[in-house]
């Protein structure tokens, strides 16, 4: 039960999750180069909602080890199995939380459950086999077994219970998972780059893979293409950026259209995607401007948003307040930062009061956003608040997705058009180096403590307000650029041909 080295057979609960994340980021996880990986916010906040979940559901702070065990406490922590998996292979699983449930073990006239928190809002694969892992083990421990398995959701603000039985088909499942990953990591050489990278950005080998991704031509880095037109593409010899720019785009959309009208449809895109990138071309895609509503307007209010997703809680509406000067042009040095923060405390109708005012105050200018989160959020809590159809549609028109202008108007040599790709390949740097969304959601947990009188150190809202001025200004980065585009617009240049990127 100590801290001793695992073997290099054996398999654990956290290598089983990765596996079922990603077979590649299990194999680095065990063989990768450990100064490659990245710390990431994600593990913090899982374990951070573990917490909240564990508190919610326990009133007493659990007992520690198989004392804990012994004595009959309600919950127990700290306590690693080994032992070996359904099939004879070596496994050991190191549980959260043991919950006492009615049963018989070599303890007494009670058992205990595994139990797990989970992110997100359905409990899925990556849950089940660990926990069933974990489960399989607790049974040779206690001398007795464990018919389920329990679940917890909502990070503790709106406690879920999913009770998950302990089936034979879950043992098969669990059985046939731990012999695949055993076989993928006895390879020499890492399993391929998913198919579907967008979970990469929750991954502490994003970098390293995106290295590889990058190097290899992989299909995925290309913008538009995700899992199932990658294997489309690849089912008609399409295995590679390189390959895909150098496709014939009107033979490649009839052979997509058997896959469905809609993907013939998207054949010449990717296309034309594969050869800006593989070529570092600019493309304008038509000869209107991106941003009319700037031309005439007294200035701008540049509008992001800080999220818990989990909580559904938009915590910080933040704006850069943008004045035009008296002789048109847009001076940053000049620009105000608003930050709007929503407390649970407050109520929901102060904070739109308050948005209310700031939005008033400035009528007439333009709301610039990246993405349409910022759209839905603050329309949704328009609503939510009683706003008039009249008050909408002015909301509406004011309201403008910088990120939709950029891929309505221009085709980029970017693997990505989100705001931290377009924007840095503008040339604009955050002042934070590494630091994401989930970054500044973990400074907001840290912050808020335990309560309106018991808050954290005010370092990290700092850091989430600079953090938030700095996607402000990023936003204003790319509209800036589109501006001048636009402003070229008026001489008339050729529109037609595409140039080479910056």
């Amino acid at each position: 039960m100590g801290a001793t080295p695992l073997a290099d057979n054996v398999l654990t609960d956290r290598l089983l999750r990765s596996w079922l994340r990603c077979r590649r980021k299990a194999w680095l996880d065990r063989h990768g180069d450990a100064n490659q990986r990245r710390w990431t916010a994600h593990r913090n906040l899982l374990l951070d909602d573990q917490q909240r979940s564990f508190v919610a559901l326990l009133p007493h702070k659990p007992g520690h080890g198989m004392a804990a065990c012994a004595a009959g406490e309600e919950g127990v922590v700290g306590l690693r199995f080994k032992g070996e998996g359904p099939s004879g292979e070596p496994v050991e699983a190191h549980p959260p939380l043991l919950l006492r449930v009615a049963g018989q073990s070599r303890w007494g006239p009670f058992a205990y459950q595994p139990v797990l928190a989970r992110q997100g809002r359905r409990t899925t694969r990556e849950h089940q086999l660990p926990l069933a892992l974990m489960g399989h083990l607790l049974e040779a421990y206690q001398v007795g077994p464990v018919p389920e398995l329990l679940v917890l959701g909502g990070g503790g603000r709106r406690l879920e219970r999913e009770r998950i039985r302990l089936t034979s088909g879950l043992r098969k499942q669990l059985s046939e998972a731990l012999r695949k990953l055993n076989a993928d990591l006895e390879r020499p050489q890492p399993p391929a780059l998913a198919a579907d990278r967008r979970k990469c950005t929750l991954c502490s080998w994003r970098e390293s893979c995106s290295r590889v991704a990058s190097a290899d031509g992989h299909l995925s880095e290309v913008s538009g293409i995700g899992a199932k037109r990658r294997e489309m593409l690849q089912e008609l010899g399409v295995h590679g950026l390189n390959d895909l720019a150098s496709a014939n785009p009107e033979r490649l959309a009839v052979e997509m259209e058997r896959f469905g009208e809609q993907h013939g449809d998207v054949a010449r895109g990717l296309v034309a995607q594969a050869v800006a990138q593989r070529d570092g071309l600019v493309e304008r895609l038509d000869s209107t401007f991106a941003l009319p509503e700037l031309q005439g307007a007294p200035g701008v209010l540049l509008y992001d948003i800080e999220s818990d997703p989990d909580a559904r809680h938009d915590f910080l509406h933040g704006f850069l307040r943008l004045p035009r000067q008296s002789d048109g042009r847009w001076d940053l040095a000049a620009a105000t930062y608003h930050p709007l923060l929503v407390m649970a405390e407050h109520g929901e109708q102060r904070s739109w009061l308050r948005l209310q005012r700031l939005l008033s105050r400035y009528d007439g200018w333009p709301i610039l956003h990246y993405g349409e989160t910022e759209t839905l959020s603050l329309r949704r809590l328009a609503q939510r608040q009683g706003a008039s159809d009249a008050q909408l549609r002015r909301l509406k028109r004011r309201l403008v997705d910088v990120h939709a202008r950029i891929r309505s108007h221009w085709r980029l040599p970017l693997s990505s058009y989100g705001l931290k790709s377009v924007a840095a390949w503008r040339g604009f740097r955050w002042s934070q180096a590494g630091v994401d969304g989930a970054r500044a959601l973990l400074w907001w947990r840290q912050w808020l403590g335990e309560g309106p009188k018991r808050r954290g150190s005010r370092h990290g809202l700092a850091w989430i307000f600079r953090y938030n001025q700095d996607d402000c200004r990023a936003t204003w980065a790319v509209a800036e650029w589109l501006l001048k585009e636009d402003d070229l617009l008026k001489t008339g240049p050729d529109t037609d041909q595409p140039t080479a990127g910056p």
